[in-house]
């Protein structure tokens, strides 16, 4: 795909046991400068600890900036971040209005990335949030999510656009002008093999790049796709191209979300199921724990991770960020843990059982997919989902 760079490591890190150490880890050796953009950032013993960190990082004069999203992060507490500005930390809030009770377009276009950039040499993107893996009652065990440490020449895009969204809000808020540190050199050089992308999607130059990366690769596939998403709500022309591909002998898979967290979303995504059930997709539903990932592996070769769901709000209203990683080696490592997980926590959905359901299971289903449908015609994206 256009805007792939060479030389860079990427490594792959399974859900906050694996990501918040190597997190905290970064910002204990950052020496210059750390920019944290979130769409959650929670008042708990995670919250805790990164806030710790942060505020530690900026007492020992490193430049540090946070920004949060309004809606995502209005739990957070006022003493938390009260102690990390009197540190030191840098805090601004996208769209501080968090009411979505107001059906209106702008009210919906939320920071819903998760990037973290340390002393422009090392950078995490992924879709886990600052908040405990554990948050969400009864869940056991951990939330099962991803994200990604990058090196090497694609920082230079990484910094480019996470100064940039800094610098609109903080205008957009106050009317100030804002100037990256020069005391700190960009590390481009080369630090493996792996070619890197770094696609947003936003309300300008970017409105379909994460949609379009995710097309290219379906359609180009040859042998595997293996998606996991944990609101999965695509358009008829996704959906078209799963099937297309399933019908040319591309083992097609989906990982989805088993279990109700939020249950528009997830009724209207079964609603779904029979068209890609008949058009050959496999779909295996996960029950271990509460799936957040946003994943995929298309021929062992080409991955994503990042903050993208396939459904409305991520693809065509949220600020979003992800990786894609052209690498055997990355991409063989997503796809064997995204296959220990289908193994070890998730079910299939058998097409003849799912077409032999009784009337009364459908309605539910159909009733919020039509309601979905509905709430986008309210904010104006109607014909185009």
């Amino acid at each position: 795909m256009n805007g792939l760079l060479s030389g860079n490591q990427v490594d792959l890190l399974e859900s906050g046991t694996s990501y918040f150490p190597a997190l905290v880890e970064a910002i204990n050796a950052a020496q210059f400068d750390i920019d944290l953009h979130t769409y959650i950032f929670a008042s708990d013993a995670t919250g805790a600890m990164i806030a710790a960190a942060l505020s530690q990082a900026a007492q020992r004069g490193v430049r540090v900036r946070v920004l949060v999203d309004g809606f995502g992060s209005r739990g957070l507490s006022p003493q938390l971040i009260g102690g990390m500005q009197d540190a030191g930390v840098e805090w601004l809030v996208f769209r501080p209005d968090d009411s979505l009770l107001v059906m209106r377009r702008h009210r919906l276009r939320r920071l819903h990335r998760k990037v973290v950039l340390v002393d422009a040499k090392i950078a995490f993107v992924g879709g886990i949030n600052i908040i405990d893996d554990m948050d969400t009652p009864g869940q056991t065990p951990p939330r099962f999510d991803y994200a990604a440490r990058v090196q090497g020449p694609i920082l230079v895009r990484i910094i480019q656009d996470v100064q940039r969204l800094w610098s609109l809000v903080l205008w957009t808020q106050s009317k100030t002008a804002w100037r990256a540190n020069k005391r700190i050199a960009v590390q481009t050089q080369v630090a493996g093999q792996d070619s890197v992308a770094f696609v947003v999607r936003d309300n300008f130059r970017h409105r379909r790049d994460i949609e379009q990366a995710y097309m290219a690769a379906i359609t180009g596939a040859r042998s595997h796709i293996l998606i996991a998403n944990a609101y999965f709500l695509p358009g008829m022309r996704f959906r078209r191209a799963l099937i297309e591909a399933a019908a040319r002998g591309v083992k097609v898979t989906l990982l989805l979300q088993g279990r109700v967290e939020y249950r528009l979303v997830h009724y209207a995504s079964r609603a779904l199921y029979a068209q890609l059930l008949e058009g050959g997709v496999e779909i295996c539903e996960y029950h271990k724990s509460f799936l957040h990932a946003k994943v995929a592996v298309i021929d062992e070769l080409w991955a994503t991770v990042g903050s993208s769901n396939i459904d409305p709000f991520s693809l065509l209203l949220a600020r979003e960020a992800n990786l894609v990683v052209e690498s055997g080696d990355f991409a063989r490592a997503l796809q064997q843990s995204l296959q220990v997980a289908m193994q070890d926590g998730g079910t299939l959905v058998q097409p003849d059982g799912w077409r032999r359901r009784a009337w009364y299971r459908r309605i539910l289903p159909n009733l919020a997919l039509g309601l979905v449908r509905m709430l986008k015609g309210l904010v104006g994206y109607g014909r185009e989902w």
